[in-house]
């Protein structure tokens, strides 16, 4: 069962991040502020849901949420700045697009950076915790998603319909035959050694 709010009486924010660990296109990331009054029965097992339900959650969330945003940080920057910076630094840019200011930050993870001078607590797999930062989960997933989707229709031999660029044996087969993108991460390691092993026998 998720928790509502970590204060009671604080506008809360939760904040989560979408394709760490890809190996193509940005870091997405999303912050949320929900009603008092807010409940949904499949929030609650948000690691579980399907595709189809995540897409019905983000409806539902982008309609009852109080305030919401979506941001991201490309892949350049991520080469520029890190994965882990670039991670935060869309939390930051949701967080700054959201027409309501939060008093409390609830951030997915163990790693943050202060956002001003607004009060922040990281929650180590917060998403299973609150229901704030399950939405933000959601949000950032989904949009993240559709944005693989509409690259896959330009570069449909790394198989993003399906991976939305992480690395996935498909995708890096996809990398040792055709090269890379512009929407490729270079500071990640692009190929797994044992691929090309597989391939030279």
């Amino acid at each position: 069962m998720l928790t509502l709010k970590y204060y009671q009486d604080k506008i809360e924010a939760g904040c989560d991040e979408a394709g760490r660990g890809c190996l193509a296109g940005p870091v997405f990331a999303a912050a949320v502020i929900l009603p008092e009054n807010f409940f949904n029965e499949m929030l609650n097992d948000s690691k579980q849901l399907s595709e189809k339900k995540r897409d019905e959650l983000r409806v539902v969330i982008e309609r009852e949420a109080l305030a919401w945003a979506v941001a991201s940080v490309d892949n350049e920057e991520i080469d520029k700045i890190n994965i882990l910076n670039a991670s935060i630094e869309s939390m930051h840019r949701a967080l700054a697009q959201l027409s309501i200011p939060p008093q409390h930050i609830l951030v997915d993870g163990n790693r943050f950076k202060p956002y001003g001078d607004t009060e922040y607590h990281c929650i180590v797999k917060g998403d299973g915790k609150y229901m704030a930062i399950a939405a933000a989960s959601i949000l950032a997933k989904t949009h993240r998603d559709e944005y693989m989707k509409h690259l896959h229709e330009q570069y449909p031999v790394y198989d993003w319909i399906s991976n939305k660029g992480y690395p996935t044996r498909k995708h890096r087969e996809g990398i040792l035959v055709h090269g890379i993108t512009p929407y490729h991460r270079k500071s990640f390691t692009l190929l797994d050694p044992q691929l090309k092993l597989d391939f030279n026998n």
